[in-house]
């Protein structure tokens, strides 16, 4: 069972950066898309980013042109660079694995909060 972990949440001011971290614990190969999804207070769980095995990306339209999802494949590691961040990008940040004919992995979830 390959297990994801979040790391690089934070507080963060109006118009500043912070990039996300999620590591695998096994190839991220075993994941035919990987995605970062966020969750506000009240709100449903979300797509921002997601990257397939071939590093095709698709972005929400609401980050599209401030958010970067990348992957490391020496290292399986994904990340999200979040630039210009809002208010309203506050959130709890999950990265999610997709594996075909099985249910898809979550990590346990990092905060970001945008508040000057």
């Amino acid at each position: 069972q390959v297990q994801l972990v979040e790391s690089g949440g934070g507080l963060v001011q109006p118009g500043g950066s912070l990039r996300l971290s999620c590591a695998a614990s096994g190839s991220i190969f075993n994941f035919y898309a990987m995605g970062w999804y966020r969750q506000a207070p009240g709100k449903q769980r979300e797509l921002v980013a997601q990257i397939t095995s071939g590093g095709r990306t698709n972005y929400a339209d609401t980050v599209k042109g401030r958010f970067t999802i990348s992957r490391d494949n020496a290292n399986n590691t994904v990340y999200l660079q979040m630039t210009s961040l809002k208010a309203e990008d506050t959130a709890v940040y999950y990265c999610k694995g997709s594996r075909l004919g099985v249910s898809p992995a979550w990590g346990q979830g990092t905060q970001v909060t945008v508040s000057s």
